[in-house]
């Protein structure tokens, strides 16, 4: 039997990189995987590829910077198994520089719509008793950068609100954990020149693929991770080990 049969995974931020990878192996386990993002194209290429893995997809066109979109979505895809928040950008900019506008757009997306869309869809889980919530941060949360600051702080709050929501609905049965990538090879980023630099750096040597972070996913979503709550796994080729 695979390990998310018949359970029900929302995925945010899935129409290319890390959250494709996510919802295409949530899929390909057994999970009825809805996904969301702002491109209609990308998000018929990831349920086409959710079929082909011999999965079960459907997309819903939402901007999760858009609060009223957020709570359509919860509305929409209804009761989950799973919820993957995962959707988050990264414009970086030195304090000095940073435009209110950006620091809003940051917080938005990474922080403020992984809030309401749990707190929209967390009681559910609470009523049947079981539920796993999965926030894809960063190790960026973890370490200083001298253009990050805004970006690092909102992967932060992500490590934060895993841990107080470990201990608000653990007593019901619902797990909340982090995965927190380190270089990911993934469009947005391998043109980067520090990207490579920093992958070279890595005690593995190498930048990760979006699917090992999402193997690390299905396993803290899955009964496999049943004692673990409110942990931030790394994935980061130990980068913060150095």
């Amino acid at each position: 039997m695979r390990t998310l049969e018949n359970q029900k995974a929302l995925v945010t931020g899935a129409t290319s990189g890390i959250g494709r990878a996510i919802a295409v192996k949530l899929a390909e386990e057994g999970a009825t995987v809805y996904v969301t993002g702002r491109r209609a194209e990308l998000g018929k290429e990831t349920v086409d590829l959710i079929e082909k893995a011999g999965g079960t997809g459907h997309f819903i066109v939402a901007d999760v910077a858009n609060i009223d979109d957020v709570g359509r979505l919860a509305e929409e895809v209804g009761e989950v198994d799973v919820l993957v928040n995962n959707a988050g950008i990264f414009p970086f900019s030195p304090t000095p520089e940073q435009s209110l506008d950006g620091y809003e757009q940051v917080f938005g997306v990474n922080v403020r719509a992984a809030y309401f869309l749990t707190a929209a869809l967390a009681p559910a889980m609470v009523a049947k008793k079981k539920g796993a919530i999965v926030n894809v941060s960063s190790v960026a949360g973890q370490i200083g950068t001298p253009i990050g600051s805004v970006y690092n702080a909102s992967k932060a709050a992500m490590d934060a609100l895993t841990r107080s929501w470990a201990v608000e609905f653990g007593a019901a049965g619902v797990r909340v954990n982090s995965v927190a990538p380190g270089p990911i090879a993934t469009e947005a980023v391998t043109g980067i020149d520090m990207f490579h630099e920093i992958s070279e750096a890595t005690p593995l040597t190498r930048a990760g693929q979006p699917e090992e972070i999402a193997e690390a996913v299905l396993f803290l979503a899955s009964d496999r991770a049943s004692y673990i709550t409110g942990a931030v796994l790394a994935a980061d080729g130990g980068f913060v080990a150095t």
